[in-house]
């Protein structure tokens, strides 16, 4: 059966900063790879029915994987969701992925749920995976950068 992930977070940031690292090409490959990992959008075309691609790379073995999807769901700083599925066959299926921001008093909570995760990939692994981008893209979002 294919696994479902869900998260919560909040963020010292207003959510339009914070979606916006969910959409920007060089923000995503910033903070979305997991720790050993870099990343790479190869395609963006941010809107409903939009679609993108990207890849992670290890680091220490240069082994790529790659994914993409389609945008099903664009709010701006309210909610974003979309298909994912791997180019390489033994990951089969579509995840989808579904993001909201809320604001709140410290800034913005985000909630992330994803389905269909394929079975070869341990929901333990994912949610590992996960809890490191979202670390990064806590450093991301909450840098207090003077403009």
């Amino acid at each position: 059966m294919p696994h479902t992930v869900k998260f919560q977070r909040v963020f010292r940031a207003p959510a339009e900063r914070v979606f916006r690292a969910f959409i920007d090409p060089d923000a995503m490959c910033k903070w979305l790879p997991p720790h050993g990992f870099t990343g790479r959008v190869h395609e963006m075309d941010a809107r409903v029915g939009g679609r993108y691609r990207m890849s992670f790379t290890h680091l220490g073995n240069g082994q790529s994987h790659s994914f993409g999807g389609t945008f099903l769901e664009w709010v701006p700083g309210e909610r974003l969701s979309h298909t994912d599925s791997f180019d390489d066959a033994n990951l089969p299926g579509e995840m989808v992925t579904t993001i909201t921001f809320k604001t709140v008093s410290v800034g913005t909570e985000v909630n992330i749920e994803q389905t269909g995760i394929p079975d070869p990939i341990p929901p333990e692994a994912c949610c590992l995976g996960w809890q490191e981008s979202l670390q990064l893209l806590t450093l991301l979002v909450e840098a207090d950068i003077p403009t």
